[in-house]
């Protein structure tokens, strides 16, 4: 059985792709400061980074491909400008490329989109384009808050999002609603910002009619779809206060969650509450958390041993960790048939 991580992020990144990083910000702040040039990375440092991190975990746990996409925290949109997003989301996504061209077999690209604050959205179909049609790439990141935590861009059911939807639905790629750091100290940027994140925007699909006017439309919202789960009466039943139709028809044929969750108890009621065919294997390593749990022994974002523990039929073992991601991710299908699998 083929097992597939929908959620991967490239944290280990060589250290010269951060200096560059952190030379254009500091250009952008003072323009006296030289412009830096690309960063200089050979294949070797990302053999270094991805054997020693990615690729090791992925061997140790069982997993065979992931979707790999730059850093989340390190998006950072609310840096900089217009200009500046660009260069960097192009440098991600060219380093992904690199990552999945010397590991075809384990990895398949997720691009970074050039976002800004008060730009509007379609000034990311370029990079979109560019990634899908020349990269390969096969789904994206999409941040609802762009701001970093102030919340400044209409909800995604406001048309202003409309242009890039339309570019997702001719292009047959779906997002992954991802929000990168936040510069408001209310929020903890992994353990509130993107768990706040994932809930509004599953409520704002609810409050909205967006997969009416785009029903082939796909999200993958992370982290186990942040509190929804837990809270599904109280969705269904803003739902049914909002005269909206059930959940099922309304959101879930378009809305899919993933398996970050890092405890088995979070685990059992995600599998218990949403629909099998809308749960996609995730792990988010190397990520949010490190650590070993000292109740288990285990890593907690190890999460394929959390999935195995369920007491799943062997269809729906093989919807959650390759069926349902084929599925959602067709260009992603089409790679494994051409590679035979």
């Amino acid at each position: 059985m083929l097992i597939i991580d929908c959620h991967g992020h490239y944290t280990t990144a060589p250290e010269p792709h951060q200096k560059f990083r952190e030379a254009q910000l500091a250009h952008f702040r003072d323009p006296t400061l030289p412009k830096p040039g690309p960063a200089r990375i050979s294949d070797d440092q990302i053999r270094e980074t991805i054997e020693n991190n990615q690729l090791k975990l992925q061997r140790a746990r069982g997993a065979d491909m992931t979707l790999f996409s730059p850093r989340a925290s390190a998006m950072a949109h609310h840096l900089g400008d217009a200009a500046v997003s660009k260069t960097w989301s192009r440098a991600c996504n060219d380093l992904i490329k690199r990552v999945v061209d010397l590991y075809p077999e384990n990895f398949v690209g997720g691009c970074q989109l050039p976002q800004s604050p008060g730009v509007p959205i379609s000034d990311s179909i370029e990079e979109l384009e560019r990634c899908v049609n020349e990269l390969g790439f096969v789904g994206c990141n999409l941040n609802p808050d762009p701001s970093g935590g102030n919340w400044t861009s209409p909800p995604l059911i406001d048309k202003h999002w409309y242009p890039f939807f339309e570019k997702m639905v001719e292009l047959d790629v779906p997002a992954m609603i991802h929000v990168s750091g936040t510069c408001n100290p209310n929020f903890h940027a992994t353990g509130a910002h993107y768990i706040n994140a994932d809930t509004t925007a599953f409520m704002q699909f609810i409050q909205g009619n967006l997969f009416t006017d785009f029903p082939t439309l796909r999200f993958v919202i992370p982290h186990g779809g942040g509190a929804v789960p837990y809270h599904w009466g109280r969705y269904r039943g803003l739902a049914d206060m909002l005269k909206q139709p059930p959940l099922a028809e309304h959101v879930m044929k378009n809305v899919f969650f993933d398996t970050c969750v890092y405890h088995q108890p979070g685990i059992d009621l995600l599998f218990d509450v949403i629909d099998i065919d809308n749960i996609l294997f995730g792990s988010e390593m190397v990520g949010a958390v490190r650590g070993i749990d000292p109740e288990t022994g285990n890593y907690f974002d190890d999460t394929k041993r959390y999935v195995d523990s369920l007491d799943l039929s062997k269809d729906d073992r093989v919807k959650v960790y390759s069926g349902n991601i084929r599925r959602v991710y067709p260009r992603l299908d089409a790679l494994l048939k051409a590679q035979g699998r």
